[in-house]
């Protein structure tokens, strides 16, 4: 599993990908967390808020910074 969190480095981007990171390991989940700063990269996913969490190439959530149980309920 690829697990993408797209936004620029502020606050709510560092905050998702911490709760990305403690879903995964409370789901005991294999998978490959990158963040994504890279503007360019951010606009090809047709993305216009951040933070983003994107799930295997598929945009699931955009502009909020989603919970522990919320994220962990989207990687099931």
């Amino acid at each position: 599993m690829k697990i993408e969190i797209l936004g620029t480095g502020c606050s709510k981007c560092k905050a998702l990908f911490e709760n990305v990171k403690t879903a995964v390991a409370q789901n005991n989940i294999f998978a490959q967390i990158e963040k994504v700063e890279d503007l360019v990269k951010i606009m090809e996913y047709g993305v216009m808020n951040t933070p983003a969490l994107v799930i295997d190439g598929e945009v699931k959530s955009t502009g909020k910074v989603l919970n522990v149980d919320e994220l962990k309920e989207l990687l099931k």
